[in-house]
């Protein structure tokens, strides 16, 4: 099972920088110009470090990767950023709003020691071979985890929440406000009895990857990289039980057993539909005519094995509720997912369709349905957070975007440098 440790962060100096000036979202979601604003805010914006800009005349010895480093150096040697004194778990809240409703994630950032995939710390969904050379080129020139990985673990005993809860009482290390108007928040946990307690409480139990398995892979490459590089043994890689600073990652965890978690469905466009689309699915799915003001979330919220539908050659939405078949040959631990029903049976047997897109937003979606931009748009209810815990544990994986995690965690709130 996953090794966790405490582990001596790289803070903000809060004495010097305020942290809504230089925190920043995750780097996959930062828009051109939302980079632009966060140049702007502070000049030890994190995104300097994590997602910095390509230059005119970059090369080999002066690039994005290399004012990462120095601007990580510096800033550290000025005293914006600083190390931790003590070895500490960083207890982490996001006070969010979802559908009307206040929440709270609640959780804290840890070292998990790296293990490959399926043993110890599981994988939900498949990724996109999208090349991880940017991440891989950052962490071999920092030498350091700036945005962390978003998991998950189950503990229905809830001895580390209780800790996250009390400590969560005190006034936090650091506070900042998103651009969703979410507020995250840090505190220190550096008492040794409450660390044990937390270790204690993840001993035995498994880690599940929500958000960051292009990072997790890419630990993974640096880690036989280094070893290699390290060794004076044999080249092959392998595990060993002598740990370096690389042997670890930076994750935030939370307890799935808590109530402060919400997955939003990614809903898919599509291009290259068939002419008579509904005909095709009608063979398998019953087809519910709605009208174009329908609530399609809110009609989909009360059923399983349905997913919404809509396409140019129509103003109008479908419920599309499956009638049960062509799924025989599927895993039965992704077989009751409405998301592998929606890739392995629509597209793959019934309409034939390769390129997908993703989009959040349901306005949106429809938009460019309309537009022509896209065919079709199909709309799914969110996954739950049990299938995430089933399918890893399964050994199978999920469709691309069969979660969307929200809140996103910010990057800044605390990094992982090796001390090597």
């Amino acid at each position: 099972m996953a090794e966790i440790i405490p582990f001596k962060g790289v803070l903000y100096n809060i004495s010097k920088v305020s942290g809504e000036d230089v925190i920043a979202p995750p780097y996959d979601i930062i828009a051109p110009e939302y980079k632009e604003k966060l140049y702007s805010k502070s000049p030890y914006n994190i995104v300097r470090i994590d997602f910095g800009k390509e230059l005119e005349g970059d090369n080999e010895l002066q690039n994005k990767y290399t004012r990462a480093a120095n601007n990580l150096n510096s800033w550290l040697k000025d005293g914006i950023l600083h190390g931790s004194k003590a070895p500490a778990f960083y207890a982490y809240e996001v006070d969010y709003r979802i559908k009307g409703s206040r929440k709270r994630l609640r959780g804290f950032f840890s070292l998990v020691r790296l293990e490959e995939l399926g043993s110890g710390v599981y994988p939900h969904e498949c990724t996109h071979s999208k090349p991880k050379a940017d991440r891989l080129n950052l962490l071999r020139t920092c030498r350091a985890n700036i945005s962390p990985i978003f998991s998950l673990y189950n503990s229905p005993e809830k001895k580390a929440s209780e800790i996250m809860n009390r400590v969560m009482l005190r006034k936090p290390y650091m506070e900042a406000k998103d651009s969703d108007s979410a507020i995250h928040r840090l505190w220190i946990v550096e008492a040794e009895k409450d660390i044990k307690i937390i270790q204690d409480d993840l001993k035995e139990k498994p880690v599940f990857i929500a958000d960051g398995h292009h990072r997790y892979e890419t630990a993974l490459e640096f880690k036989k990289i280094m070893d290699s590089e390290t060794s004076s043994d044999s080249p092959i890689h392998r595990f060993t039980d002598s740990p370096n600073p690389w042997d670890y990652v930076l994750m935030f965890l939370a307890n799935m057993s808590d109530e402060g978690l919400t997955i939003l469905p990614a809903h898919r466009l599509v291009k290259n539909l068939p002419e008579n689309p509904l005909d095709i699915l009608s063979g398998h799915f019953t087809v519910e005519i709605l009208s174009s003001q329908d609530d399609i979330t809110g009609v989909l919220s009360g059923y399983e094995h349905a997913v919404g539908f809509c396409y140019r050659n129509s103003d109008k939405l479908y419920l599309l509720r499956h009638k049960g078949s062509g799924l025989e040959n599927i895993n039965p631990a992704l077989k009751e997912l409405d998301v592998t029903m929606l890739h392995e049976l629509i597209f793959k047997k019934l309409l034939n369709i390769t390129e997908v897109t993703y989009e959040m937003d349901i306005a949106e979606t429809r938009e460019m349905v309309r537009k022509g931009i896209y065919d079709g748009a199909f709309f799914l209810n969110p996954t739950g957070v049990k299938d995430v815990e089933r399918v890893a544990l399964s050994g199978e994986r999920m469709p691309p975007k069969s979660t969307y995690f929200y809140p996103k965690l910010l990057t800044g709130m605390v990094m992982y440098k090796f001390n090597d």
